[in-house]
């Protein structure tokens, strides 16, 4: 009988799969970037998919310049605001925070999220500030902003996420004063990525709480011969006797979803203004109305509805051309069945 050899079932790539520490993304990475002084980062909430009819504009296609549908992300993105500006220093160990300068008037809805100052010198860390961007100790500048979730009907939630989100362009000196400008004020999101371009779109994906190896790892079925005690969904053996020791790429049972996942070039479809304009007859389903600006994405993205979505513009872009895509229509009708 032959010996029958085939992959391991299921990726090791993302080992441990334990729960994401906290459901707002974290970025370790930046794209780089040459130009103006620029944000480079957005956070909105998942609403739901619709689909949307276009012209295809990619070079090449087979539908090249026919209408076509394609399935789109619904994501709400009300403004979100600068709370603080972050300087980090960097040496052979890596980065670290150096100094930092919060506004003089920050939304009472933050005071739920952390403990706000009831005395700042705000002037006192404005120079401190200045001071290491002139000596040459500030390596790179982030914004600490915060979401407004008292706006979104479809969340039912009013305390704010805070993420830090990087300034990129020009010198340190010229991106300070570029942030130093926002420092209290609201940023939108056509202010830092347009329609056609390419973005990440990172998530923590929806929580299935602790499941077996079949449809954790995807491992087979046990046949009935093999299955002793009609333990069926088992995984065949856990290793050899010696060493007495379980290595962890075994497939076994534990936690599955509630994990942080990116999308890499994920393209925006359209930035809209009126929420009101795409929202079918009677909400979307588990959201609601959608009244702030709109962002559709094309394809799927991580997560269930409500989830915090952190967008970010494309790293791996490569060859991507960006091309200002020509929407014709866009379906509002029911998804109530």
């Amino acid at each position: 009988m032959p010996k029958i050899n085939q992959p391991r079932k299921g990726s090791l790539a993302f080992s441990p799969r334990k729960r994401a520490k906290s459901p707002v993304p974290r970025y370790q990475s930046w794209p780089s970037y040459q130009g103006d002084p620029v944000l480079q980062g957005f956070a909105g909430y998942k609403v739901g998919m619709t689909h949307v009819i276009m012209v295809d504009d990619h070079k090449n296609s087979p539908t090249e310049g026919k209408d076509i549908m394609v399935p789109v992300t619904v994501v709400e993105i009300p403004p979100m605001k600068v709370a603080a500006i972050r300087a980090y220093s960097r040496d052979t160990y890596g980065r670290h925070p150096l100094t930092e300068v919060w506004a003089g008037e920050l939304d009472k809805a933050l005071g739920k999220r952390i403990t706000l100052p009831k005395e700042y010198d705000f002037s006192g860390a404005m120079e401190a500030l200045k001071d290491a961007i002139a000596k040459g100790v500030a390596e790179e500048i982030f914004a600490v902003m915060h979401t407004l979730p008292g706006q979104v009907s479809g969340v039912p939630k009013k305390v704010p996420e805070i993420m830090e989100i990087r300034v990129a362009g020009g010198t340190v000196q010229q991106r300070f004063e570029f942030i130093a400008g926002l420092l209290g004020k609201e940023v939108h999101l056509k202010n830092i990525i347009q329609p056609g371009a390419y973005a990440d779109i990172t998530a923590v994906t929806t929580g299935k709480g602790t499941q077996g190896p079949v449809k954790r790892w995807g491992i087979k079925l046990r046949k009935r011969k093999h299955a002793r005690g009609g333990k069926k969904r088992h995984v065949g053996n856990l290793g050899p006797w010696n060493p007495h020791h379980v290595r962890w790429q075994v497939p076994q049972m534990g936690q599955m979803g509630f994990q942080q996942r990116t999308e890499f070039n994920k393209r925006i479809l359209k930035i809209g203004e009126n929420g009101d304009e795409i929202c079918p007859a009677g909400g979307f389903l588990h959201y609601g109305m959608l009244r702030n600006p709109y962002v559709l994405i094309k394809g799927s993205i991580p997560g269930p509805v409500k989830r915090l979505v952190r967008i970010r513009p494309a790293m791996r872009q490569g060859e991507h051309v960006v091309r200002q895509p020509a929407i014709e229509f866009v379906s509002t009708e029911s998804k109530q069945g």
